[in-house]
């Protein structure tokens, strides 16, 4: 099969496309034929060493796939060869197979395409995790989401919305916002044009966001938590920044705040019976037209290190897709 091998760690230059054997899939595993892996931030981290995993070289990145079981371990009994599938791998997913352990496995609805269900898992998984196990996000709150246009924050903004929320949209520049906007973002701050900590201030007549959701880190976490409602809760995403901010933690406490951590993949395998069930409710939104998640690029297999790269640089709006198959 071809994959995508990192030998290194290193930009995406220096990934190569090779033949190599096809991986076997254990007894609680799946064998899975990918037609789409989603691009996702923590793709430019592991190439580069700075992710929390170090696979073993040489390895493939990709942490999540779409696609059709070819083979089942035999202490997997939700899954049968042929079914359609989304895969939460890891690393692996820029390639024609993976092997996948059939926990991290889910059936996708019959409307759903490979290309969509690729960008689906990861997104939507983190930010239903997020606001609904971490901020108990409630009907009527306000919902601030940075990073607004980028992947987990469109879904951010969607999931908020079929919850109830007033949902504030920040990011960077108007073409951004405007993506936020059509997935139903109720008010927008260009944060490169006005301070983010004044804006939501004058957007809450002063009283602060309910729930902070920050993919971004760096200095827009310094501002937003100076811009947290009493009883607010800061969800801790990521880092696309490239700075890992530091709390002075008075601010806490004077806002009764709570300063939350979000790893969805870890939650995943912990409390897997509790994932599955936010993703019913999420296919349930999708049938219904309340979650349309944004594909804005799709490149072919041979291109993965130009999509790794794009999305490091921030360049694209919703989510990135290889498309395998």
């Amino acid at each position: 099969m071809k994959a995508v091998l990192c030998k290194a760690f290193g930009p995406a230059e220096s990934l190569v496309l090779e033949d190599v054997a096809s991986p076997v899939a254990k007894k609680n595993e799946i064998l899975l034929d990918v037609h789409a892996a989603g691009v996702n931030f923590p793709d430019t981290l592991i190439i580069e060493g700075k992710y929390q995993f170090k696979p073993p070289f040489p390895f493939s990145p990709g942490g999540e796939a779409a696609g059709v079981v070819s083979a089942v371990g035999e202490k997997v009994s939700h899954l049968k060869v042929g079914d359609r599938v989304m895969a939460l791998t890891g690393w692996g997913s820029f390639a024609e197979q993976v092997a996948v352990p059939g926990y991290n496995v889910l059936p996708i609805p019959p409307s759903m395409d490979f290309n969509t269900a690729a960008a689906f898992s990861m997104t939507y998984g983190t930010s239903m995790h997020a606001l609904k196990q971490r901020a108990n996000l409630q009907p009527g709150e306000t919902l601030l989401v940075l990073g607004a246009s980028g992947g987990v924050g469109l879904a951010a903004v969607e999931i908020g919305k079929a919850m109830g929320a007033r949902v504030i949209a920040a990011a960077s520049s108007a073409e951004k916002l405007a993506v936020a906007k059509a997935a139903g973002a109720d008010e927008l701050i260009n944060y490169s044009e006005t301070s983010l900590k004044d804006e939501i201030k004058r957007l809450t007549d002063g009283q602060g966001a309910d729930v902070i959701y920050d993919p971004v880190g760096g200095d827009l976490f310094d501002q937003a938590i100076r811009a947290i409602a009493w009883n607010g809760r800061l969800l801790v995403v990521g880092f696309a920044s490239g700075r890992i901010p530091e709390l002075p933690v008075n601010l806490a406490l004077l806002k009764g705040a709570a300063v939350v951590g979000v790893f969805w993949g870890s939650f995943a395998q912990r409390q897997p019976q509790d994932n599955a069930a936010n993703f019913q409710q999420l296919f349930g939104w999708f049938a219904e037209g309340k979650l349309r998640p944004l594909v804005s690029q799709v490149y072919p297999l041979s291109n993965a290190a130009q999509a790794i790269n794009d999305l490091g640089q921030r360049k694209a709006v919703g989510k990135v897709v290889v498309q395998v198959r």
